[in-house]
This record gives structure tokens, C-alpha cells and sequence, in this order.
């Protein structure tokens, strides 16, 4: 952009004398991701690119639908089956040409979001689901990035700004100091089962561009540790604020190795893992990534186990030693026949949600009976 245009596009807000050029430049070097091109993400992605964002980051893998068109004004019908990411991005490039839009059409797991979201300055969570919210939040936790939090569900909608410091108070807190646990799947549906009015995604999402460019550009106040409730139906908008949490949430990955292994789709309750593991399975998991291993057997049973390194914890002493156990890597544990096992878990989930533990099937004899027949047939074949 030549500089005797530079600003021109944006005369209207540069006229301001709380933002000016030096906003707008802050807008200019600013780089932000939206997670979701959809409700929320359609209206912050406009007003994102009407202002001037230099680098605005999209990750959705999803496909445009029709049911999408009523709140999802990016897109018209000619755009139905089309990936929503480079869909939009190919939209707003031709309204603004001047703004960068990396495409992500990719679903954000553990293993790529550390990479993705750490290269932007700001990330606004457009996302449909906990599983989502909590994954974004912990990897904007650990890279110590503003997040812009939104959701909507029939005619209520919620934005606030979480893991940025209030300048008056020196207070911090995320998502998980307002969700500490999530709810039970059965107990909040989704905008496909309860609906959501067209209108009310556009309004929440507009709010999140809009904190998002008082983050990059330091004018106003930014609802730091805030939550603004509006419901549509009355126009209400009721504004309350988040502390941090008294207690240590256990759940939350301190590390990013921790991140890397932390299933978000079992802690949220979108899916359920089996609480056995086989022997063949087991097998597997041990050679492919770096596990815990517990024996609930008392001192000396048999048979004896030196195939591979685990913890001695009895099953009677299990339930106080429960608080020292690494819940970092997957977790199998192992008794003679699976029984004893198998409630050593359930203690263990109970206690830690997010923890991915399992029973090891038919116990330490299954286990070694398995292993004679995969020598024994080895011996055949050779």
C-alpha cells in the first residue's frame, strides 16, 4: 500500500483522536487468529478486516452447509460445500486486499495448536464446543497469548477477555477460572439442538473483534477477567466478574507436554474411552509413546514382572497415594486378573476427570500368556 493511501481506507477511525496513525499501525502489524469461521467467527472476521488487522489467521474444517447461511453472512448458497476457511478468507482478501488471511483447514488438536496459535498476537475463540474452549484456553495459558471468549446459545450470548492483566488490579485469570469443570454433555445442548436467533451471533461476535482491537491498540478498557451477558429478548446486558480459582484445578496441563497428551474430547465427555486396555494393545501404547505403568498387586505376588518398568502401588494404599500420581502421560494399570485394576481407575478418573487411565485386560496372566504366544509363534515362523 502506497503511503498516500495508507490510511485513507481508514480516515473514519484514524479521525479519532484516542486511536490516530499510531493505532491504526498497531492494527497494521497486529496478528490475529480465529478459531471457527462460523457464527461468531463470520462477523469478527468483517469487522477484523474492515479495520485493518495485518495478519488475520482462519482454522476451520468444516464445509459450508445451508442451515449455516441464516447467521454465517460471509457465505451465500453458491458456496455450499465449500471449505469455510479458504471460502472466507478468499471473500475477505477481495474486500481488503492489503490483509494477509493464512488458511487452516484443519481441526485444532493438541498436537498442532501450540504451533499455530503461538504465532499470532491475539485469539478469538469462535469455536461450537468445550472441548474446543478448554484446548484454546490451555494453549493461550502456556503461551501466555490474550484470548477473546464468546459463546451463544438460543437468544443469550457471552463475550469476555481471558490471560491478559488487568492494569489496575494486576488480575489474570482464563476460562477455566470461570468453567473449572465442564458441564455434562446431557445438561447444555448445541446450537444444532436448541437453535440460536440469526442475529445474535453477529452482535457477540462484532463485541469480540471489538476487543480485540482495544487489546491490540490499548484504547479503552477491555473486559479483562469480565463476562457481558446479552440477552436479545430483552435487551439486557448484565456484566459480572471472574476471580481466580481458590484451588489448584488438578485437570489443567501444566506443561506442554502435558498439553500434547491431554485428551479434550474425553475430559469434556464428547467421547468415551473404554477403561481396559488389551494385552496386544497395551503392547503398543508402551512401545509407541511414554506411559506410566502401576501395579496394584501386593509386595510379591506373582508372577513376577521385569519385562518392563512400572510403580508398586497396592491396591489397599492406592486411594492415598492417588494425589503424588503423574497424570501427564496415559496411565496403565495392571493386577493379576484385571479386577482389582479396573477399581483402582475408576478411583483414579474419579479423582483427576482428565486423566487417561486404563485396566489392563485379563490382568499381569493374560498379559504373559500373550507374550508366550507371540514367542511361541515367532519361534514357528523362524
Amino acid at each position: 500500500m502506497e503511503d498516500s493511501t495508507k490510511y485513507q481506507r481508514y480516515q473514519r477511525q484514524t479521525v479519532l483522536k484516542e486511536f490516530g496513525t499510531e493505532g491504526q499501525d498497531k492494527l497494521f502489524q497486529a496478528k490475529v487468529l480465529v478459531v471457527g469461521a462460523g457464527g461468531l467467527g463470520c462477523p469478527a472476521l468483517q469487522y477484523l478486516s474492515a479495520a485493518g488487522v495485518g495478519t488475520i489467521g482462519i482454522i476451520d474444517f468444516d464445509v459450508i452447509e445451508l442451515t449455516n447461511l441464516q447467521r454465517q453472512t460471509l457465505y451465500s448458497v453458491e458456496d455450499l460445500g465449500k471449505p469455510k476457511a479458504a471460502t472466507a478468507a478468499g471473500k475477505l482478501k477481495s474486500f481488503n486486499p492489503d490483509i494477509l488471511f493464512p488458511v487452516y483447514n484443519v481441526k485444532l488438536e493438541t498436537k498442532n495448536a501450540l504451533e499455530i496459535i503461538d504465532e499470532y498476537d491475539v485469539i478469538i475463540d469462535g469455536s461450537d464446543n468445550f472441548a474446543t474452549r478448554y484446548l484454546v484456553n490451555d494453549a493461550c495459558v502456556l503461551l501466555n497469548k490474550p484470548l477473546v471468549y464468546g459463546a451463544v446459545l438460543r437468544f443469550e450470548g457471552q463475550v469476555g477477555v481471558f490471560n491478559l492483566t488487568d492494569q489496575e488490579t494486576g488480575c489474570m485469570t482464563n476460562y477455566r477460572d470461570f468453567f473449572p469443570q465442564p458441564p455434562l454433555p446431557s445438561s447444555v445442548p448445541s446450537c444444532n439442538e436448541a437453535g440460536v436467533l440469526g442475529v445474535l451471533p453477529g452482535i457477540i461476535g462484532t463485541m469480540q473483534a471489538t476487543e480485540a482491537i482495544k487489546v491490540i491498540t490499548g484504547i479503552g478498557k477491555p473486559l479483562c477477567n469480565k463476562i457481558v451477558s446479552y440477552n436479545l429478548l430483552n435487551n439486557l446486558f448484565y456484566e459480572f466478574s471472574i476471580s481466580p480459582a481458590k484451588e489448584v484445578n488438578v485437570n489443567i496441563p501444566k506443561t506442554k507436554l502435558a498439553f500434547l497428551n491431554f485428551n479434550y474430547e474425553w475430559f469434556c465427555g464428547a467421547i468415551d474411552e473404554p477403561l481396559e486396555i488389551s494385552p496386544e494393545e497395551f503392547d503398543k501404547l508402551r512401545l509407541k509413546e511414554k506411559i506410566n505403568i502401576i501395579d496394584v498387586r501386593e509386595i510379591d505376588e506373582l508372577p513376577v514382572v521385569v519385562e518392563f518398568l512400572f510403580t508398586q502401588i497396592p491396591l489397599g494404599s492406592f486411594e492415598e497415594a492417588i494425589a503424588e500420581i503423574s497424570i501427564d502421560n496415559r496411565i496403565v494399570i495392571f493386577c493379576q486378573t484385571g479386577k482389582r485394576s479396573l477399581a483402582a481407575v475408576k478411583m483414579l478418573t474419579e479423582k483427576f476427570p482428565a486423566c487417561m487411565a486404563y485396566s489392563l485386560q485379563g490382568g499381569v496372566e493374560a498379559w504373559k500368556k500373550h507374550c508366550n504366544k507371540s514367542l511361541h509363534s515367532a519361534t514357528i515362523k523362524s
